[in-house]
């Protein structure tokens, strides 16, 4: 059995994956996701990662108001770390595949061959239609047709002397790209309907997937795998997951408590209306919500042998080849996770 991947969701926006006016509170800043990224390097993790942010979604925390561009901060990092996979974030719906396509490989040679390319086609309509960048007449499933197309675009780019495509949301005429890179970098993309999952079988080497239930997600991995084996080729799945660790289970638990008690309800309602939930139902689930909403993903509370338990069990339940993780303070949590429970999952899967 092929050994787990486990990663880092980089805080490239500021309050990192928490919104709560109590938790700790990541800048927006190079030197903060650069100690992040050394951490990650240094206890043995297999990549990290960075979103593409255009715009936040205020509150009492101001969350992800203020963030960095994926692409150039990456870059950096790839630097600043010897082993870990780089994985960086663009736009199919503003970069233009040309541009992406020289940009990546530009990455792969600085990393030495550990560039990832996380494809995402665009959602949420006021982050680009702020700058002249959303189509309101595409619909969902035109949006994968152009990250399809624009994904086709940047792989041929990267094999082939000189490409022309003509398609209706880009043109390529006689096209050149080179240097090529060594090897393609990486591709990832996350999504969860049937045109998400059709569009990582048919390019992705890593799917990041969410669902309301284990049951859920153990369906949507084994689609990924089983759409991926029909092509012959190999998706891996990921899933994310926010860690809350310390000596025992009461100190997490008090943890996880404090930082609802902070949650900040309007950042809250704001991001939900970004989904296209209608803005006054937004607000009166955002009312209601418990603190545990604080948290932008599930989480695990307790000890190390707590965390490991519950990364192993939802690991294997659920057929995934691996977890991105979210550390609500970075720094030292990273480092405790690094010393006691990566190393009890690397002998978990060395016994498998």
């Amino acid at each position: 059995m092929a050994a787990k991947e486990y990663g880092v969701f980089l805080p490239i926006g500021n309050g990192g994956w928490m919104l709560s006016e109590t938790a700790p509170h990541p800048e927006a800043s190079y030197a903060w996701n650069k100690r992040a990224a050394v951490h990650a390097d240094r206890i043995g993790l297999d990549f990290v990662m960075s979103m593409a942010k255009w715009r936040g979604f205020g509150g009492t925390t101001d969350h992800w108001g203020r963030s960095l561009e994926s692409m150039t901060m990456m870059a950096a990092l790839a630097e600043a770390t010897e082993n870990v996979k780089i994985w960086a974030t663009m736009h199919a719906n503003v970069h233009n595949p040309a541009i992406a396509a020289k940009m990546f490989t530009t990455l792969q040679d600085i990393s030495g061959g550990r560039a990832g390319m996380n494809v995402v086609n665009g959602s949420y309509a006021a982050e680009f239609a702020q700058f002249g960048e959303w189509d309101d007449s595409l619909t969902h499933d035109d949006r994968y047709d152009l990250a399809e197309k624009w994904t086709e675009a940047v792989t041929r780019l990267w094999s082939e002397d000189r490409v022309t495509m003509r398609t209706p949301y880009f043109d390529l005429v006689d096209c050149e790209s080179r240097p090529h890179p060594d090897t393609r970098p990486t591709i990832i993309s996350a999504g969860r309907s049937d045109a998400a999952r059709a569009f990582q079988a048919r390019f992705a080497d890593g799917a990041f997937l969410a669902s309301d239930s284990l049951d859920e997600m153990r369906e949507l991995s084994d689609d990924v795998h089983a759409r991926a084996r029909a092509l012959g080729r190999e998706c891996k799945t990921y899933s994310m997951l926010t860690v809350v660790q310390d000596d025992n289970d009461e100190a997490a638990a008090e943890k996880v408590a404090q930082w609802g008690a902070g949650l900040d309800r309007e950042a809250l309602a704001l991001m939900r209306a970004s989904w296209g939930i209608a803005e006054e139902q937004a607000r009166a689930w955002a009312a209601d919500a418990v603190g545990e909403a604080a948290f932008q993903t599930p989480y695990v509370a307790g000890s190390a042998a707590t965390v490991t338990e519950h990364i192993r069990y939802i690991v294997a339940e659920a057929h995934l080849d691996g977890l991105m993780l979210i550390f609500p303070e970075y720094d030292d949590d990273m480092v405790l996770f690094g010393d006691t429970v990566l190393p009890a999952l690397r002998a978990i899967d060395g016994e498998e």
